[in-house]
């Protein structure tokens, strides 16, 4: 399908966390996948050097973060909080430009 239609370019920042507003249907309903089939493509893209799908992958998985919370991000994942408060304050301390942006 890359050769008959080939994806539009995926803009930095995305504009949407909605894929199907970023590429054409076709590659969002392509994407439109389970996450452990997702990191699979992820991995295949980059091992097999293809650029164009690790784009679509990456990008997909940079829409599943945008506009979450730190904790929603760890419930999409499922990641394990392990910093202690303390350890967690410090941290948002740190990075508090980042919020501010």
């Amino acid at each position: 399908h890359y050769r008959t239609e080939p994806m539009n370019e995926i803009e930095k920042p995305l504009k949407s966390a909605n894929m199907a507003e970023v590429v054409q249907d076709w590659y969002s309903n392509f994407i439109a996948v389970d996450q452990e089939i997702l990191f699979e493509l992820i991995l295949a893209a980059n091992y097999m050097d293809i650029k164009p799908l690790l784009d679509l992958t990456c990008a997909t998985v940079a829409s599943m973060i945008k506009g979450k919370s730190p904790e929603d991000i760890r419930k999409t994942f499922n990641i394990v909080n392990d910093f202690t408060p303390e350890e967690e304050a410090q941290v948002r301390e740190e990075n508090k430009w980042c919020e501010e942006a």
